[in-house]
């Protein structure tokens, strides 16, 4: 089976035809996907009615799973609802009923409607996710994209050198807590210590630069405070004007690929009372560089 590429938006987003990712794929595949990748970052295969197993092998061709011994989440281990290699996007608990509006796990997800960048508060931030609709609402949930390299591009030349040198310091706590969630126990603090990343990275195949930007990053470097997150608030609503951005309407079995080294991305709203079922896979990456 040969697989097609065609483009969602002139430069970024593309849509990929002619491929059962059910099923294994060959190295010829393999090289077309990771190409349609460095060329417009995120990917969407429509029909693909995957099992976690089959989405974990599919995941395998581009690289390795994260592992980590901190968690990027305060669910417990023993109240996940889903096995080793895939994360649980849903609303859902571990006996698969809809989450109470006032579970603390559900309040902590709803971070993930801010702009960020898959575990950009870890030494090394995730390469690809991927995310399978497996259950969609009737309303809403949209997952919003932007292009961090068109942004960086347009950047005017004074902020390009203002920003070149620059270092941020990530941590879920900064995400969760521009949403009012403090919450946290003195073990989720000590698990969420800050990391530090530069706002400027270089794409490692097309070297292309980009903004390194997410909800996740509460501080920079020999700044203060106030003035690093009204800089980088200022960055944001510039990175995703919606002439960067490309928004996805789920069907279901749709499967969307994205790169972190060169996007954001953030959920939508939708209504808490359906069932919403992602799944999601990632693919360890390397600390990022200028």
């Amino acid at each position: 089976m040969s697989i097609s590429i065609h483009p969602l938006r002139s430069a970024f987003a593309g849509e990929a035809s002619g491929l059962d990712i059910t099923r294994p794929i060959d190295r010829a595949d393999v090289a077309a996907i990771e190409a349609g990748m460095d060329a417009y970052a995120v990917l969407v295969f429509h029909d693909q009615d995957l099992t976690d197993e089959q989405q974990i092998a599919f995941t395998l061709n581009f690289g390795e799973l994260e592992q980590y011994k901190s968690p990027g989440h305060i669910r417990k281990r023993e109240d996940h609802r889903l096995g080793p290699g895939i994360a649980d996007f849903s609303n859902l608990d571990r006996h698969g009923n809809i989450m109470s509006a006032e579970d603390r796990v559900w309040f902590f997800k709803l971070g993930d409607r801010l702009w960020h960048s898959d575990s950009s508060f870890r030494p090394a931030p995730a390469k690809y996710s991927l995310l399978s609709g497996r259950i969609i609402p009737s309303w809403g949930a949209d997952t919003e994209f932007a292009d961090m390299r068109a942004a960086y591009d347009a950047l005017d030349a004074r902020t390009k050198a203002e920003v070149v040198d620059l270092i941020c310091e990530h941590s879920l706590i900064y995400s969760r807590e521009a949403i009012g969630f403090v919450d946290l126990t003195p073990e989720e603090i000590a698990a969420f210590t800050p990391v530090r990343h530069p706002l400027v990275r270089r794409h490692p195949a097309t070297r292309r630069p980009s903004l390194f930007l997410s909800a996740h990053a509460g501080a920079i470097v020999g700044w203060t405070i106030p003035e690093a997150r009204v800089f980088l608030r200022d960055l944001t609503e510039h990175a995703t004007q919606r002439e960067f951005v490309y928004s996805h309407t789920w069907k279901p079995h749709d499967l969307v690929m994205w790169d972190n080294r060169a996007t954001m991305h953030r959920g939508r709203r939708f209504d808490r009372r359906e069932v919403r079922d992602v799944r999601r896979t990632t693919l360890a990456g390397h600390p990022p560089t200028d």
